[in-house]
C-alpha cells in the first residue's frame, strides 16, 4: 500500500467520524428541541402569577415536557384538566399550606449537583433556603404554614431496597430554627426507650397545633409509623408497617402506603388508611402499587402519583375504601390544594 493510499484511507476515515458526530450533534440538539416545546395534544400552559392563597386552586409541578417543564402551576381544583398558569419557579418536590411553601430544588454544578429547600412565601417569593444532604424526595407544610419539613435520601435509590438511608429535616418558618435530623430526637419503641444504628425517617406530616407531627420510623427490616412532639422532642410508635403517612384535615386518620407480602420487590405497596383511635387499617381501591405520599384533597378524597407518559399523572380515591381511583390530571406530581 502505498503512501499514498494510506492518506486517502485516513482521510476517508476522518470525514466519516466527523459525519457520524456530527449526526449525534444533530440527532441530540433535534431531540432536546422537540423536549423544550409543547407536545401536540398535551395541557395548554401558560406564564401567569401563581399564588399561595387562592381558594379552591391546586398548586403542583408540571410534569409535560416544554419551556413550563417542572415549573409550579396552577388550576383549579375543580377543573384540573383545564389550562395551566406556569409560575416560573421549578421545583422537584412542593407542598404549600396557609401562604408558606416549601420547594425542594436541584442546584446544577459543574461537576455534580446539589440540593435545597426553599421556602416560599404566598407570592413565591424566597424567604430562606437550607442546603438538603441528598436527592429530595417527600416534603410538607403544616396546615398553619408555621413548619416545614423534607426528606432525603443520602444513600440509595429506593424505599424498596436495603442499602438506603434518609434524613428527615423540620424547620420553624417563623423563626428559621431548623432541627436537620430527626434522628437526634428520643424514640419510645412499645412502650420502651429505643436506640439503633440503623434509625432512619421520612414521609413527615404535621397536624394543627404547631407541635405534633407523624413520620415513618425504619430500623430492623421495619417500619413503624411513629407520633412526634416537638416540645419533648420524642417520637412513639403507634403502629407498624406504615410508610409516607399522611394526616387527615380533622387529625382521626392517616392515609399511607403498606408493604404487602407476595407483591413484586419493586412495586410492593398498597394504599391504607388507619383510624388512630381504634387502630383499625382500611384497604383503599386502588389496585396499583402506590410510591407517594399521598395527599388529602378533602376529608374524603386521596390524591396521589402514578407513573405517566410524561413521568406521573395524578388520581384520586376515596379514603372509605370504597369506589375506584380515576385520573385527575396528566403530567403532574407533589400537589397542594389551597384552602
Amino acid at each position: 500500500m502505498t503512501v499514498r493510499t494510506r492518506v486517502l484511507i485516513l482521510l476517508s476515515a476522518a470525514v466519516a467520524l466527523a459525519a457520524v458526530a456530527a449526526a449525534s450533534v444533530l440527532h441530540a440538539s433535534a431531540r432536546a428541541e422537540r423536549r423544550n416545546q409543547a407536545v401536540p395534544g398535551g395541557p395548554r400552559i401558560t406564564s401567569g402569577t401563581v399564588t399561595l392563597t387562592a381558594p379552591g386552586r391546586m398548586v403542583f409541578r408540571n410534569m409535560a415536557w416544554g419551556p413550563h417543564r417542572d415549573e409550579l402551576t396552577t388550576v383549579p381544583a375543580s377543573g384540573p384538566s383545564g389550562p395551566r398558569t406556569a409560575s416560573g419557579v421549578r421545583c422537584l418536590r412542593f407542598y404549600a399550606a396557609s401562604g408558606t411553601g416549601v420547594c425542594l430544588q436541584a442546584v446544577h454544578g459543574t461537576v455534580s449537583d446539589t440540593y435545597r429547600a426553599v421556602i416560599l412565601d404566598a407570592r413565591l417569593h424566597t424567604r430562606a433556603r437550607y442546603a438538603v444532604p441528598g436527592i429530595p424526595s417527600r416534603a410538607r407544610v403544616s396546615p398553619t404554614g408555621h413548619l416545614a419539613a423534607w426528606t432525603a435520601f443520602v444513600g440509595g435509590d429506593s424505599y424498596a431496597g436495603t442499602d438506603f438511608s434518609t434524613r428527615a429535616a423540620i424547620v420553624d418558618t417563623r423563626t428559621g430554627k431548623l432541627i436537620p435530623s430527626l434522628e437526634s430526637f428520643r424514640i419510645i419503641k412499645d412502650g420502651h426507650p429505643y436506640r439503633a444504628a440503623d434509625v432512619n425517617f421520612w414521609g413527615v406530616t404535621f397536624a394543627p397545633d404547631d407541635r405534633t407531627f407523624y413520620a415513618t420510623l425504619s430500623t430492623k427490616g421495619r417500619t413503624h409509623l411513629v407520633r412526634g412532639d416537638l416540645r419533648t422532642r420524642t417520637v412513639t410508635t403507634v403502629h407498624e408497617n406504615v410508610e409516607c403517612p399522611s394526616l387527615s384535615p380533622d387529625g382521626t386518620r392517616v392515609a399511607y402506603k403498606k408493604r404487602v407480602a407476595g407483591l413484586p420487590k419493586d412495586a410492593p405497596w398498597h394504599l391504607y388508611v388507619l383510624n388512630l383511635r381504634t387502630g383499625r387499617e382500611t384497604p383503599l381501591a386502588e389496585p396499583r402499587s402506590v410510591d407517594d405520599q399521598v395527599v388529602w384533597q378533602d376529608a374524603h378524597t386521596l390524591v396521589y402519583a402514578l407513573p405517566g407518559d410524561y413521568g406521573a399523572d395524578l388520581y384520586a380515591l376515596p379514603a372509605n375504601g370504597t369506589g375506584s381511583p380515576h385520573r385527575v390530571l396528566t403530567a403532574g406530581v407533589s400537589p397542594a390544594f389551597l384552602r
